[in-house]
């Protein structure tokens, strides 16, 4: 019942921001992204911009490519059907893309053949609907962006699959139940039914402004996850997915009516730009919390927040990926970037003068960056929230630390959903007792965390941000853990920070319950790890030391070096990688301080260190 509240409440509230549409002004075909005309003013600012010829060019080298390939095939992964679907989408937008702006037939022609092998399978697998999502947007770039060369039985085909296919499927309601979710599936269907829509409204106006307006009063649900900083609590690697297709969703409502019904203006949506610009780390990788990849893609989409909100510094970190050869997040909608932003000079763009980030919502984040020039700028990224959230890890507390160019403490990464399903893990049972918090990478004792008693934290709890820091001697953030740690602590209070010299400091002020509690205190590094002494631990990282003083008063602790080795046959290995801390036990009612500092070693102390363990040895 709270949830069937909650979603009328932003329902409503949305209807003050979003706007229908005037169908009879709807634009003639090519009415999609890139109308009529607009391929000369893209081939001109293609001309004397390298970078931006350059992704012109791959995309023409992977069309080349898709003439020699067989056409897509039903072929499903486990439940999924996702994978045909974007290759199909990838194939026909770059196709389309290919025609448009060099005139070669044989683009359309193969484009054409995608779309008619698509259109005769049986179904476009509704029971993952993204599948049909993505498929339908492939369909409906391909009908739009090549009208006038498709004959006038293949759009009747392209068409009707469109209808029996995307559209249909959304009136059983177990497929549709992505139109009451606040997550990436509501903008991925949305987007994808939207185009089909689009892209054949004028022959069945009634069932396309259907599908129009029933996305109208949905997809606010989904854009309410931004609000109200920008904060995406999905974390990198889904704001990559979800917005993207908002993007494209909100992009085509542009370009089909010339506004976008209000939806860019739900609170939150433009700045969560800023936010994935520092969620991009000096070492050009990201702060990858949940289930997301620490390597950091270049998210086109930015592109299109640039010229939206004139706020060209977001694309810095992007810039700088493209220079150095990284992939693209959903590369298959890489004609976008062109679009979007091929009327920028990568060498011209402005680098931002941002330090810090905080955001509140489902998830909240802080954001200390020390620069935007080197690879050796100092980095923290602190996250509270909840594990009930879509797509979260037992992570509350956690936190990322770069310095000198190491990222000292890491976060393991999201393993491939496929390899969990396809040996029988219950991996999206998020229940206190769900298979799910046994991955290693998902539950707790992987994270830079704390756990108590070796429970899992408590799924329903929410770790809230309550102060931030952002002086020269503390960057960081205090965040509550008491709930996530209920009921084996009272309270538990973690405060993450740099101070002046460049040292992380993590101070944790718990107090125990009505009885014993054995904490464990640990931080994942990909460095090589030796116990110095009772109360130090060394740490070696590309020729980097810095070392772990830990002091817990007067309390007896134990400092530990555990091994990442899978616990599980499931779980993915981890190389190069350990976890380092210590373990405390706590008395009944005890209030304890624990503090733990990560120091930069000088190469002298270094070799006066190592020659002391040789000694003591």
């Amino acid at each position: 019942m709270k949830i069937l509240i909650l979603i009328f409440s932003l329902c409503c509230t949305a209807s003050a921001w979003c706007a229908t549409f005037d169908y009879s002004s709807i634009t003639p075909h090519p009415r999609l992204l890139l109308r009529e005309g607009e391929e000369q003013t893209l081939q001109k600012h293609l001309r004397g911009n390298p970078d931006m010829q350059k992704v012109h060019e791959r995309i023409l080298a992977d069309c080349s490519t898709f003439l020699l390939e067989p056409p897509v095939q039903r072929i499903k992964e486990g439940k999924r059907l996702l994978a045909v679907s974007r290759t199909a989408l990838k194939r026909i937008f770059y196709l389309s893309y290919a025609y448009r702006m060099v005139g070669d037939r044989r683009y359309a022609q193969r484009a054409e053949q995608e779309m008619l092998a698509a259109s005769q399978f049986i179904d476009w697998n509704p029971s993952h609907f993204l599948d049909v999502g993505e498929m339908t947007m492939a369909l409906a770039i391909g009908y739009d962006w090549l009208y006038d060369q498709l004959s006038p039985a293949t759009r009747e085909t392209v068409r009707q699959a469109i209808i029996d296919k995307g559209f249909a499927p959304t009136s059983n309601s177990r497929q549709a139940w992505f139109y009451s979710s606040a997550t990436n599936w509501n903008q991925v269907c949305n987007g994808g039914l939207v185009y089909g829509a689009l892209a054949i409204y004028e022959d069945c106006p009634e069932t396309a402004q259907s599908i129009i307006e029933r996305c109208m009063k949905t997809n606010p649900i989904a854009l309410a996850s931004y609000a109200p900083q920008g904060g995406y609590p999905e974390g990198y690697g889904y704001w990559g997915y979800g917005t993207s297709f908002q993007v494209m969703l909100l992009a085509a409502l542009e370009s089909a009516f010339g506004h976008d019904g209000g939806l860019s203006t739900a609170p939150g949506f433009l700045e969560s730009a800023e936010f994935m610009q520092m969620m991009s780390a000096p070492s050009g990788n990201c702060f990858n919390f949940s289930d997301a990849e620490p390597i950091a893609d270049c998210h086109m989409m930015l592109f299109w927040f640039a010229r939206k909100t004139g706020n060209t510094a977001v694309l810095w970190p992007e810039i700088c990926k493209m220079r150095n050869g990284a992939a693209f997040a959903e590369d298959r909608l890489l004609p976008c970037l062109l679009i979007f932003g091929a009327q920028y000079r990568l060498d011209q763009l402005p680098a931002p003068s941002r330090h810090f980030w905080y955001n509140e919502g489902k998830t909240p984040v802080y954001i200390y960056r020390e620069g935007w020039s080197s690879p050796d700028d100092t980095y923290l990224g602190i996250k509270g929230g909840s594990a009930a959230t879509s797509h979260a890890h037992m992570d509350a507390g956690s936190f990322i630390f770069e310095a000198e160019g190491v990222r000292w403490a890491m976060d393991l990464g999201v393993q491939e959903y496929y390899t969990l399903e396809s040996k029988g893990v219950d991996l999206w049972n998020s229940g206190q007792e769900g298979e799910r918090w046994e991955v290693f990478r998902i539950g707790p004792f992987s994270h830079n965390t704390i756990t108590a008693n070796g429970h899992r934290h408590f799924v329903k709890g929410f770790a809230p941000i309550m102060k931030t820091f952002r002086t020269r001697s503390c960057k960081g953030a205090e965040v509550d853990l008491t709930q996530v740690l209920h009921p084996d602590l009272d309270s538990a209070v973690r405060k993450v920070f740099v101070d002046k010299k460049k040292h992380l400091i993590v101070t944790d002020r718990l107090e125990a319950g009505d009885s014993i509690t054995h904490v464990r205190w640990s931080i994942t590094t990909p460095a090589c790890a030796k116990i110095v002494n009772d109360k130090e631990i060394l740490l070696e990282s590309q020729g980097r030391h810095r070392l772990l003083a830990v002091d817990c008063g007067a309390k007896d602790f134990a400092l530990k070096i555990w091994s990442n080795e899978p616990p599980h046959a499931y779980d993915m290995p981890n190389p190069n990688t350990c976890r380092i801390g210590f373990e405390v036990t706590l008395q009944p009612g005890e209030y304890a301080e624990l503090t733990a500092r990560l120091l930069p070693l000088t190469d002298r102390k270094f070799e006066t260190m190592q020659q002391s363990m040789v000694t003591n040895n």
